[in-house]
């Protein structure tokens, strides 16, 4: 069953035990603690959803059906940057974003664009450095927030370097930076020798990666410096575990991200059979 219509479940703001049915939370007073039975079955989902296993799914699917809209594109490389690399026509149907979608409004590119990579090498890259830090976040923050910040961190990002004028880009390094800043964040709040220590090592593998970044072609170090920041103040405003536990308003917060992303994909695709028609 979808919701729970009796027993007990923990309140979605201040993580204490209610009855599931209850007017307002005993401890808090916030109203309806159980969000009317369906908290506990938001809070299994979201555990038992790896969010870096399905960040990888989606990417993965994405790069492929890139490659699959035109096959031609993708064996031309001249380079190891540029192996297996799509088209740039397949990549504005699955969703693309640059300064041209802002002009035209096209705002659901912004999300679309996390899950786009430009060759081989892009996506592995990205997905290494995802399945390194969303345990640690995960961990600091939990999964629904880690979604969240993600999310937030990729979009931000994007906002910055197309504001900026940067013309075509996508990959999920802007989100990586966020998770990055994520972890600064964490670092800097909790203090103390393992907050300092956790500081210390976050900022430096953002700073290496970010200079690595001047270094090959290509590479959006707006975006980059864009998501670092979205990161950083999305955690500000999510908060951590040892703040405040993670409660279904994150795991709400996480879902609608799950459903945003999707209808961003299907508003990127069907705008472009529209404009190609």
């Amino acid at each position: 069953m979808w919701r729970k219509t009796s027993g007990s479940c923990l309140c979605y703001s201040c993580g204490r035990l209610n009855r599931v049915d209850a007017a307002v939370c005993f401890y808090c007073g916030r109203r309806n603690p159980g969000l009317w039975g369906l908290a506990p079955v938001l809070g299994r989902v979201l555990r038992e959803l790896a969010f870096a296993r399905l960040v990888t799914v989606v990417c993965v699917a994405a790069y492929g059906a890139a490659i699959l809209l035109e096959p031609g594109a993708a064996l031309r490389a001249r380079g190891v940057f540029d192996l297996l690399a799509p088209s740039n026509a397949a990549l504005l149907v699955l969703g693309m974003t640059g300064s041209f979608a802002w002009h035209l409004g096209w705002w659901w590119t912004l999300v679309t664009a996390i899950y786009l990579h430009g060759s081989l090498l892009h996506i592995v890259f990205n997905l290494l450095w995802i399945h390194q830090l969303a345990p640690a976040v995960g961990e600091a923050y939990g999964q629904a927030r880690l979604a969240v910040i993600f999310t937030a961190a990729g979009v931000i990002g994007f906002v910055v370097s197309n504001v900026a004028g940067v013309p075509l880009t996508i990959g999920a390094s802007g989100a990586v930076f966020g998770l990055l800043g994520a972890m600064v964040r964490y670092g800097r709040s909790r203090g103390g020798v393992f907050g300092m220590a956790v500081f210390r090592q976050y900022w430096h593998w953002s700073l290496v990666i970010f200079v690595m970044g001047f270094l090959m072609p290509g590479v959006n170090n707006l975006a980059h410096a864009g998501g670092f920041l979205g990161g950083y103040l999305a955690a500000l405003v999510v908060r951590h575990e040892a703040e405040t536990r993670e409660g279904a308003v994150h795991r709400l917060a996480a879902v609608a991200v799950l459903v945003l992303t999707a209808a961003c994909f299907v508003l990127a695709i069907s705008t472009a059979y529209r404009t190609l028609r």
